[in-house]
């Protein structure tokens, strides 16, 4: 198919996140600013007061209030955006629960930042997988233009399967950070993204309701069917980013194996850390060390038959977090260890916690990680790198 037109532009990882909403064409946004995601929301206004975003744009007094807005306007079947960062995440933590309950297919894109106290505004990413048993999909960008690819893959993945989908970002390596992005026509995203029409919604005209006391058989039905959307968007996330690759000539995979066959060792990381290991990867490969990357863009569901093909045959794995579970460590190394327990010749699993709180993580303390897991046993708990 003849890719259409579409304008390259330098834009911040956060105006790429609004220029991808507002090419998605949602019917209602309720946000609240804070930092680092607040440009996001500005941008939106923008485009607002320029008549250029047909949607309604709320501004609550709360995060929570937020969520609230938008499960209520989800469910009258609209298309339904929103954004945040860190402690606005945390505090939409209940709603977050009867989103996906609701079954309500809002996009929401976050900010990693650090968790208060105390007080910080770096990027990691514990608020997000903190949030990992809410129920919604989550997705990690490597970069401003993945952010505004994802925007559009994110809503095409949540109103196939009708389940919320959180797109993640690190704060200020990609959400404050310039680089060329490549801004799709709008008839390309009118493609891809046909109107919103779901089968239910909330109507007095058509009587259905929602959100009443069912008993505990109905309750367990409602969380396995749940699971099965869940299991069922692995195919979808893989479908929508195939289809979109084939419009505008960029995909990402759900993970994404870069120099991984034959390699000795292999790192597993998220987020704009893939950027810093890739690049790593090559300087490394080119004075002759076999080391690889395994990039995870789809983190709930955790893909993790396609990881297991990934990792299969590969020695040594090394998992670079940068979040922290306190008692039990790094949270990819553990879903790392879940999903290759029991497989065959499974390599063997080196955890390290890298970049937490927003510590900088270069290429040369990268290979300084690689050559101490080379001398060095597993361990079973994440290692402390600063």
């Amino acid at each position: 198919m003849m890719k259409m037109s579409s304008t390259k532009t330098l834009l911040t990882g956060n105006h790429a996140v609004a220029w991808g909403a507002r090419l998605a064409r949602p019917k209602f946004i309720a946000c609240y600013p804070i930092t680092p995601q607040t440009p996001i929301l500005e941008k939106l206004t923008d485009f607002h007061m320029a008549g250029e975003l047909d949607a309604e744009i709320l501004t609550p007094e709360s995060e929570h209030s937020a969520m609230a807005a938008c499960i209520s306007a989800s469910l009258t079947g609209v298309r339904v955006f929103t954004a945040t960062s860190c402690q606005g995440l945390l505090l939409m933590h209940e709603m977050l629960h009867y989103a996906s309950g609701a079954r309500a297919p809002i996009v929401m894109f976050n900010v990693n930042r650090t968790v208060a106290s105390p007080w910080a505004f770096w990027p990691d990413q514990t608020d997000s997988v903190s949030q990992r048993d809410t129920g919604w999909i989550q997705l990690y960008s490597e970069s401003g233009q993945e952010s505004l690819d994802s925007v559009m893959q994110a809503f095409r993945i949540a109103e196939q399967v009708v389940n919320p989908v959180l797109v993640n970002q690190d704060a200020f390596y990609i959400s404050h950070a310039l680089e060329p992005v490549e801004v799709p026509a709008q008839e390309t995203v009118d493609r891809y993204l046909p109107p919103f029409h779901p089968e239910h919604v909330l109507d007095p005209e058509r009587g259905e309701s929602l959100g009443n006391v069912v008993s505990p058989e109905m309750f367990c039905q409602h969380r396995k069917d749940i699971g099965q959307a869940m299991q069922l968007a692995i195919a979808v996330a893989q479908e929508s980013d195939a289809e979109w690759e084939r419009l505008v000539g960029r995909g990402y995979g759900i993970i994404e194996p870069y120099c991984c066959e034959g390699a000795e060792l292999v790192i597993v990381t998220m987020g704009s850390m893939c950027g810093t290991v890739r690049h790593t990867v090559d300087e490394m490969r080119a004075r002759g060390r076999s080391v690889g990357l395994l990039k995870v863009r789809l983190f709930r569901p955790f893909p993790v038959e396609a990881v297991r093909d990934a990792l299969a045959g590969i020695p040594d794995v090394l998992v670079l977090d940068r979040n922290f579970s306190p008692g039990t460590g790094g949270v990819l190394h553990q879903e790392l260890k879940s999903a290759l327990y029991g497989m065959t010749d499974a390599p063997r699993m080196h955890g390290y916690l890298a970049g937490v709180g927003g510590v900088n993580v270069p290429p040369g303390k990268i290979e300084e990680f690689v050559d101490q897991v080379r001398r060095n046993e597993p361990a079973i708990h994440s290692v402390w790198t600063g």
